[in-house]
């Protein structure tokens, strides 16, 4: 008995001891709480027809009601399809990028113009998106914009891009590749800096050439951290960038720049219709985590590197 009261005390002591630590914690669970938990409680609105006067519990309940009627509408698959289009060739098409940037960057010889590379190809990430669209708007101006003046030098007439449907697509993921490509590549470089230097000297020994360095070396190094992004930015798909999407939407280009996103948005604050605008914020975040939990798993079968 004496044994189990002094072993409690001690293990007492030793809890309190990591008191600091528990201190730390502190700050990012009350974050979680407050700002990713406590919303949850207000999602119950999709099931019901909410108005501010009764509140999130009083609001009369609807079930399902908000979800078929966006299913049913005549929107739900344009906005799907442009959501889905968006987000998966977005997703393609920034993945090779960055890799062979911080492959050449690793590869370089001249470490001053290496670092240069990586110092302007990385400063873009730091441009906020107003005023990266903004850039984009003033590059493709009708009036004085570059793209246009090439195409004047050229004897080509003017067009206006930001209003043609079919022209949105491709601003929209090159100007998200000349944003993220730097940001990426230091990720992918931070991933080669811990590949043994004698793996270079044995492969150098051996006769082989750079190229087969990096086929051999570096590509097998940083793969687990490019199955990890891309499952990660899966989840995301459905999720394109709202800001940049609705900066650059106009009723021209409608057609193809209106996503699930910008859609809920519209109708949630412009329209007032928190309890359907929020149902399709909901169907957003389901599908989400659906797309990732398939890739996650298709990854771990496939590849054996997943998240969890």
């Amino acid at each position: 008995m004496q044994n189990k009261t002094k072993y409690k005390v001690n293990h007492k002591r030793k809890r309190l001891s990591h008191w600091r630590l528990y201190l730390m914690l502190l700050p990012p669970v009350i974050y979680l709480i407050i700002f990713k938990y406590w919303p949850i409680y207000g999602l119950q609105i999709a099931f019901r027809e909410y108005t501010p006067v009764l509140g999130f519990s009083g609001s009369p309940w609807v079930g399902l009601k908000h979800f078929k009627n966006f299913f049913s509408s005549y929107q739900f698959v344009r906005l799907l399809s442009n959501t889905l289009i968006l987000g998966t060739i977005s997703l393609i098409a920034s993945i090779p990028c960055p890799i062979i940037l911080a492959l050449s960057i690793n590869a370089a010889k001249q470490r001053k113009l290496a670092k240069a590379v990586q110092l302007i190809t990385y400063a873009p990430y730091f441009i906020s998106t107003v005023i990266l669209v903004s850039l984009v708007t003033q590059l493709l101006a009708v009036r004085g914009g570059m793209f246009n003046v090439v195409r004047g030098w050229m004897g080509m007439d003017a067009v206006n891009l930001l209003s043609d449907p079919g022209a949105f697509r491709p601003i929209y993921i090159l100007s998200g590749i000349w944003q993220g490509t730097g940001y990426g590549a230091i990720i992918y470089l931070a991933s080669l800096a811990g590949v043994s230097p004698d793996l270079y000297e044995a492969a150098k020994l051996d006769g082989a050439t750079i190229m087969q360095r990096i086929r051999y070396i570096d590509l097998p190094s940083i793969m687990p951290v490019v199955v990890i992004l891309a499952i990660m930015n899966c989840g995301s798909i459905i999720n394109v960038g709202f800001e940049k999407v609705l900066l650059l939407q106009n009723q021209m280009n409608m057609s193809t720049s209106d996503v699930i996103s910008t859609y809920v948005y519209r109708i949630g604050i412009g329209s007032s219709q928190f309890s359907y605008s929020t149902a399709i914020g909901l169907f957003n975040s389901i599908v989400s985590v659906i797309l990732l939990l398939l890739v996650n798993w298709f990854s771990k079968k496939a590849t054996e590197t997943s998240l969890f």
